[in-house]
């Protein structure tokens, strides 16, 4: 079924960013030429504590042809940028975007299209291609970065097995009313590289009944700048990401206290195994000037002292009496009709 556009919906794209300002002009200058009626779209910048840059760029857009919004977050994190892109949403849809993307024209009408042609469905959330787009060439260490986030060759319901990506994700607005928020204790905050946010709340989405669906064609272009592709910034990603997993299966997975515990002690007494043995394995690469197994082998080395010093922290400070806690809570604490951070300084740019 195609819509004509007086048919289609009315959607916010919601882009957080922190202290990124010549990417998230790059990603504006795509989405503001986006295929889709001007009257029927919303452009929400969430700006997390960066500099006068970030404003600047958004006024820059003040003639666009489609409403940019600017609005200021002071709660430090990615999901507290999200849950405020939710309060502040008009749409029926919000479509999620990171402030690195880069859009073709039709991304937003293929996005919002696909809830209108699953009629014999009510759609919660949908997920779209992410294409990583390198601007100097991904060393061979780094060999899942390489990788296309897709799924299908055609409009279906995403495996429970496979997550959308944070990069490139629509969720419809009622479903933030019925399961609730993004978690603030997940995901980045500042330079944290923190992960999970949006796979926690799609675990929710599945949970209460509904399912995830992907289109294959709603493809974004992710930008993969060379200081992603450092050593230092591969294992900083590796180490926050692990200790992020820790609080994501001890708070919302664990389905008890015990079992909880019980994952920690795993969990600790595994990478208490492997650590030792690919930092061995990382210096023996080295002395055999194998670059790549060395560096490949460091990143491995640095997830593994993540885990450690997260299941360490989580036991000695009690995180694990918490097991069960945020399935038991049901909904994030914050209400989604009621913003808790009213910022005062944020200035909407009309057409």
């Amino acid at each position: 079924m195609s819509l004509r556009d007086g048919q289609l919906p009315r959607i916010t794209v919601a882009i957080p960013t922190y202290n990124r300002p010549i990417l998230l002009r790059q990603a504006l200058e795509t989405l503001v030429r986006q295929d889709y009626p001007a009257d029927r779209v919303e452009i929400l910048v969430i700006d997390n504590n960066s500099p006068p840059e970030t404003r600047e760029v958004v006024a820059a857009f003040k003639d666009a042809a489609l409403p940019v919004k600017w609005i200021l977050e002071t709660q430090q994190g990615l999901n507290y940028g999200r849950n405020r892109a939710v309060q502040e949403a008009r749409g029926e849809i919000i479509i999620f975007g990171d402030d690195d993307i880069l859009a073709p024209p039709d991304w937003l009408r293929l996005m919002a299209m696909a809830f209108g042609e699953v009629n014999t469905h009510r759609v919660a959330a949908l997920g779209g291609t992410v294409v990583p787009l390198f601007l100097e060439p991904c060393p061979d260490w780094l060999p899942s970065w390489k990788n296309t986030w897709t799924y299908g060759d055609q409009l279906g319901i995403l495996p429970d097995r496979y997550f959308p990506m944070g990069a490139n994700m629509a969720i419809a607005r009622w479903v933030f009313d019925e399961v609730g928020m993004f978690r603030p204790d997940l995901d980045r905050k500042g330079d944290q590289l923190a992960s999970g946010g949006e796979t926690e709340l799609f675990r929710r989405i599945r949970a209460a009944g509904h399912k995830i669906w992907f289109e294959p064609a709603a493809a974004v272009q992710h930008q993969m700048p060379p200081g992603r592709l450092t050593l230092k910034y591969a294992c900083r990603h590796a180490y926050d990401s692990a200790r992020s997993r820790v609080v994501d299966r001890v708070k919302y997975q664990s389905p008890s206290p015990r079992e909880a515990l019980g994952y920690l002690a795993t969990r600790w007494w595994i990478n208490a195994f492997k650590l030792p043995f690919f930092a061995c394995l990382a210096g023996l690469s080295k002395l055999c000037f194998l670059t790549t197994s060395a560096k490949g082998s460091w990143v491995r080395t640095i997830r593994c002292w993540g885990y450690l010093k997260a299941t360490q922290a989580a036991i000695f400070t009690g995180l694990w009496r918490e097991g069960g806690s945020g399935q038991r809570q049901g909904k994030a604490n914050q209400n989604p009709g009621k913003p808790t951070n009213q910022t005062p300084s944020e200035t909407e740019i009309k057409p």
